[in-house]
């Protein structure tokens, strides 16, 4: 157990960040480029509902729109999203796709909590494809009786009851959260696709942009002025500095924590604690855009057509979490998780290509390191195995 306080999680340090997202046009331009237009009836929808904010749309509502809207949003439209190349259709590739070694290691980890929890359902946010939740309840089997399923999107969750039909008997699809959890919950890169709000320092005041139709058609970035503010001590920031700021994510793990009567949580996703995440030398903050396995850095070009993420600020999660109840039980790299979870054993009888994928999975420079695993707990103490090693509590 590692119990975290507001003042050691808020504890700033002088490391720079271990990578630094790529810069966007000088954010301080007085005259932002205009964007391709979404999708003719994506288009329309923000457009109405920018004329409906007089004219300015926060970017956390227009990146929702973007991704969930229903039946046009990236998420909700249609289409691969997922996969392993660009051939099949997919934009990016997530790791139970990658390897189903990535599933069979965590589910050690799940299987300790289920049994300290004393339940046997398993709750996932976000399947994605169904890879993850084949794999837990393939290496779980009988320790798991419901495997409950939160999807916003109703064609991932067709391609989901297509991949988990085996298991047919064990799961189900919410669509509204429980009102009380006593289970694991999982959640694996749902974090960096929830909508964020963006600040904008031009060197004397904090603006938070937004969204405005273009004089020439499309869309363009505009600022206003704001009350909010990075969630960071005196910070030397620099002029034309951008940052996301992450209050849906934060509100998440408070609805999250105060419906876990017993359990535990595990999150998988890219990010850093505050003090990289805020750290002075990212000025283009962490916004970033997957299409075809291509990335770039303008959310308003092909709208509705690409992913729209930003990585996850952990240190707002885990003070969310304590706030609303929780105990943090561990912080850590993915490859550190993976390799106190068992993955090298399961390496030992691995063909190259296996072997090959998996190495993605612990990497320093592939997934390893940028992928971090937050675990929480309400009503169950126990000390996870996932952080046995290389536990990182103390950086948040």
């Amino acid at each position: 157990m590692h119990p975290l306080t507001a003042t050691g999680l808020r504890r700033l340090s002088a490391r720079p960040p271990t990578s630094v997202a790529s810069t966007k046009t000088d954010p301080a331009a007085p005259a932002p480029k205009a964007a391709v237009a979404a999708l003719p009836a994506l288009d329309d929808l923000i457009g109405q509902a920018v004329d409906a904010a007089e004219g300015w749309l926060p970017f956390d509502r227009f990146m929702a729109l973007a991704l969930y809207a229903p039946g046009l949003g990236y998420y909700t439209r249609g289409g691969t999203v997922f996969g392993p190349m660009p051939a099949d259709g997919s934009d990016f590739i997530t790791a139970p796709e990658l390897s189903p070694l990535f599933g069979q290691a965590l589910a050690r980890q799940v299987a300790q909590a289920l049994s300290a929890a004393d339940t046997a359902l398993v709750l996932e946010f976000g399947a994605g494809s169904g890879a993850l939740a084949a794999q837990l309840l393939q290496t779980l089997g009988d320790q798991v009786q419901r495997y409950a399923i939160v999807e916003l999107s109703a064609t991932l969750r067709q391609r989901q009851e297509q991949t988990l039909a085996p298991w047919a008997h064990k799961v189900e699809w919410l669509d509204a959260w429980p009102d009380r959890i006593h289970g694991v919950v999982v959640g694996n890169e749902v974090l960096d696709a929830m909508p964020v709000q963006l600040l904008h320092w031009n060197g004397q005041a904090w603006f938070e942009r937004g969204v405005q139709r273009a004089p020439t058609g499309g869309w363009a970035f505009a600022d206003r002025p704001t009350q909010l503010r990075p969630p960071v001590g005196e910070v030397d920031f620099v002029p034309g500095t951008v940052v996301e700021i992450h209050l849906q994510a934060e509100a998440f793990i408070t609805g999250l924590v105060q419906r876990l009567s017993r359990g535990a949580a595990f999150f998988i996703d890219y990010g850093f604690p505050d003090s990289e995440y805020y750290h002075p030398q990212r000025l283009g903050g962490t916004l970033m855009c997957h299409q075809a396995h291509r990335a770039d850095t303008d959310p308003l070009v092909d709208v509705g057509q690409k992913d729209i993420t930003a990585h996850v600020n952990f240190s707002g999660l885990a003070l969310a979490a304590q706030a609303a109840g929780a105990q943090v039980l561990g912080y850590t790299s993915q490859a550190r998780f993976l390799v106190n979870c068992g993955l090298p054993a399961l390496l030992q009888d691995a063909d190259f290509r296996s072997l090959s994928r998996a190495q993605k999975l612990l990497a320093e420079h592939e997934m390893g390191e940028l992928f971090k695993v937050l675990a929480l707990a309400r009503g169950v103490e126990f000390d996870a195995l996932g952080f046995f090693s290389g536990d990182r509590s103390h950086r948040l």
